[in-house]
């Protein structure tokens, strides 16, 4: 089969698509004949070995779609034909707020999805919401669980409230983005682009503030009243603006360092407003199959910035790295 493969952590110079054998399904699992992948940044952050636990080399891609063509011993050969979209992690353990040390990734260190199959287990492989294409299906998983995540178990968003989303036009931002707006929170966003900010409002958010103009976060706490939730990627640039807009028991959740390791807390602020700062990353199964039902009842659709065949698929990772426009970037597997 043909999948991406990363050899050496030398950006993307390392990876590059080959032939490779396909796996057979053990006990418990099924292969699945994908037909569709999702890129996440991660795969850049592997590429440039910047990534804990690298184990090398590996297939790329932790988010896929596809049918399932096969299965092992142990699993019933009627979900054979199935069309399923894939769980992200292996092994998140039994305590459902944290993941157990032997918990990972596919694409390093699992199998990756950007490849023309894979074996994983059967119960990570989950029935795709009927309104879903397969690529719509791949946009999902690890982008729209770390979003799921921090806005229903880490922030306890309610309906009404008002949400603020930095960064919008990111995966994991715009399903945040998606998710509020469905879950009826007042929805401000964040960009450096007012193409991105008509976007986003077109999908739902009341405001959007292009943090390159001066003073937006004077226009933030006008307009809002006060943000009961912000979901933030970047705190390092964006949470200095956007605190003295904070209203009264505030959740703060961050799920990424982008532009910075290190921000500055007032603590007078953080305590006379009982703030709360909430980390968080991916989601557990429940979660993941939680949001997947509230995709289907909901009917909601990912957006998508473009999408490569999988013979383009080291083009792809450059369009990523170069900063690309709205919503996920996807590669077709089938019939490349």
């Amino acid at each position: 089969m043909r999948a991406l493969i990363l050899r050496s952590a030398q950006g993307l110079d390392g990876a590059r698509l080959e032939e490779v054998p396909a796996t057979t399904p053990v006990e418990g699992e099924v292969c699945v004949a994908l037909k569709a992948a999702a890129l996440n940044h991660r795969e850049l952050w592997i590429a440039r070995g910047q990534y804990p636990g690298m184990t090398l080399p590996a297939i790329l891609g932790a988010d896929g779609a596809g049918v399932i063509a096969a299965v092992g011993p142990g699993v019933d050969p009627g979900r054979v034909g199935e069309a399923v979209l894939l769980y992200p992690g292996l092994r998140w353990g039994a305590d459902p707020a944290y993941p157990a040390a032997t918990f990972g990734l596919l694409g390093m260190p699992g199998p990756g999805t950007i490849a023309q199959s894979v074996c994983v287990p059967a119960d990570i492989a989950v029935p795709l919401p009927p309104h879903l294409d397969f690529a719509q299906a791949a946009a999902l998983p690890l982008a729209g669980l770390t979003a799921w995540r921090g806005l229903v178990t880490k922030a306890g968003l309610r309906a009404g409230e008002k949400l603020l989303v930095t960064g919008v036009g990111g995966g994991v931002a715009t399903f945040a983005l998606l998710f509020g707006v469905a879950m009826g929170a007042e929805v401000f966003v964040t960009s450096g682009s007012d193409a991105t900010l008509e976007k986003a409002t077109a999908l739902g958010a009341r405001a959007g503030f292009n943090y390159r103009h001066e003073n937006w976060r004077k226009a933030l706490a006008k307009q809002s009243g006060g943000i009961d939730v912000v979901f933030d990627g970047a705190p390092a640039a964006s949470y200095p603006q956007y605190a003295r807009a904070l209203a009264m028991g505030a959740r703060v959740v961050l799920y990424g360092s982008t532009g910075g390791t290190d921000f500055s807390v007032n603590a007078p602020e953080l305590f006379l407003k009982n703030l709360r700062l909430i980390g968080t990353n991916v989601g557990n199964p429940a979660e993941f199959a939680a949001m997947v039902a509230f995709v289907a009842q909901r009917g909601l659709k990912p957006a998508i910035d473009c999408r490569f065949p999988l013979s383009a698929a080291v083009e792809a990772l450059a369009h990523l790295e170069r900063g690309h426009g709205f919503g996920k970037i996807i590669i077709d597997i089938e019939g490349t």
